[in-house]
């Protein structure tokens, strides 16, 4: 089946339409425009001009994505949109449109959870995984361990308390002056310093959960810029970013150890945003080999916010009987 879907939960709108059926999930086109320019100007997104550009970007796209594809909306089996979360206006933007586009054409229209599609988004690189398996969400919005039972099922059983762990890479990268996004600059800068240059507190929450709080690590470093500007010394960059990144894996590492042994996975999964970051995945693969773990990771291409990871999981939704109406609503939270 040729499923078509929408994205357009932040910065990012983008459709795409993906072939499911026997053997590996196919993407037949994967369209994505990007805001990142517009944003760097103020050093963050602006919800309300990311809802306007979605409403200028999300027609082209999607007949774009239906042209790449060889396809018309006479071929799709169903549309499949971000419902939730995300910015609310960005979200209403997608929502709408694909549920005016599904209905005027009578075609099937599923509701997806953004966090979910990140996961999905392995799917396609690894057709052997299937659940139950241990999902690390790791993006700018969002920083979840998700116990995966089956393709429409997840608990989420931790989670960050505050800050998101690409926020922090993000707002670290702002204050040592990096351009936005920083959590790429601050991966190569990672690569060239000194990873015990400066200690940091973990991220881990002490005790008994799964949790992480990375607001409290992202006020270290700041405050360590600062009383370094303030007493005119030089600020070592690639060091702080290599100390930073190591005290976000390690923190990660030492929440994952316990995830795996409360729940007694053995099949280890990371998605998201942050999961391009090169540190972070070597770090994952090498718990995982250390542990005798199955790990599997998307490639860096599918790890932002692309519709084609909506798609994936708008397929396992569509054949559990998951339908929307007219009513269909977008959600901030969830």
């Amino acid at each position: 089946m040729l499923i078509l879907a929408i994205e357009s939960s932040c910065d990012e709108t983008s459709a795409a339409v993906c072939e499911f059926g026997d053997g590996a999930p196919i993407i037949r086109s994967n369209i994505i425009a990007s805001q990142i320019e517009t944003h760097k100007l103020y050093g963050g997104v602006v919800p309300e001009i990311a809802s306007r550009a979605h409403c200028d970007a999300i027609s082209g796209i999607t007949y774009e994505a239906l042209d790449t594809a060889g396809v018309t909306l006479t071929d799709i089996d169903a549309v499949a949109v971000t419902a939730l979360p995300g910015l609310i206006g960005a979200l209403l933007v997608g929502v709408n449109f694909a549920k005016s586009l599904a209905f005027a054409n009578n075609i099937p229209l599923v509701p997806v959870n953004h966090i979910r599609g990140h996961i999905a988004a392995n799917y396609y690189v690894h057709p052997e995984l299937k659940p139950p398996f241990l999902a690390l969400v790791a993006s700018g919005g969002h920083t979840s361990l998700i116990r995966v039972s089956d393709y429409t099922t997840c608990e989420t059983v931790g989670r960050t308390r505050d800050d998101a762990i690409g926020e922090a890479f993000d707002k670290v990268g702002r204050v040592m002056g990096l351009p936005y996004p920083g959590g790429a600059e601050m991966d190569r800068l990672a690569s060239l310093g000194n990873s015990g240059a400066v200690k940091f507190p973990s991220a881990a929450v002490v005790g008994d959960n799964l949790d992480f709080s990375f607001s409290g690590l992202k006020t270290a470093v700041i405050n360590h810029l600062h009383n370094l500007e303030q007493k005119g010394l030089p600020i070592p960059g690639e060091d702080i970013a290599a100390s930073f990144t190591a005290t976000v894996t390690s923190s990660v590492v030492k929440k994952l150890t316990m995830a795996v042994e409360q729940t007694g996975l053995t099949d280890i999964v990371i998605a998201g945003g942050v999961a391009a970051n090169s540190h972070l995945r070597a770090a994952l693969q090498s718990f995982c080999d250390r542990r005798r773990l199955r790990f599997y990771m998307p490639p860096r291409s599918l790890c932002g916010d692309n519709a084609a990871m909506i798609a994936a999981q708008g397929y396992y939704e569509y054949l559990a009987g998951v339908r929307a109406d007219t009513s269909l609503n977008a959600k901030a939270t969830g």
